[in-house]
């Protein structure tokens, strides 16, 4: 079936759908590791690969980017 879906609809659905749900279970993970652990290396990845979806988010849907 997801041969005869269109490419822009493939990739609008990898947008809207996959990548949001990634990045909040790799936040998750971040949090649940810092909480056993405390902040590592490992936690702190996480969370900023979480964090990185809400950023491409907000640039995405004309929003002002941190400096």
């Amino acid at each position: 079936m997801w041969l005869f879906l269109t490419r822009r609809l493939r990739m609008w659905l990898l947008l809207t759908v996959v990548v949001p749900l990634a990045t909040g279970i790799l936040r998750r993970a971040g949090r649940a590791l810092e909480r056993r652990t405390g902040p590592t290396q490992v936690s702190g990845a996480l969370l900023k690969a979480g964090d990185l979806g809400d950023r491409a988010r907000a640039t995405l849907r004309g929003g002002r980017r941190r400096r």
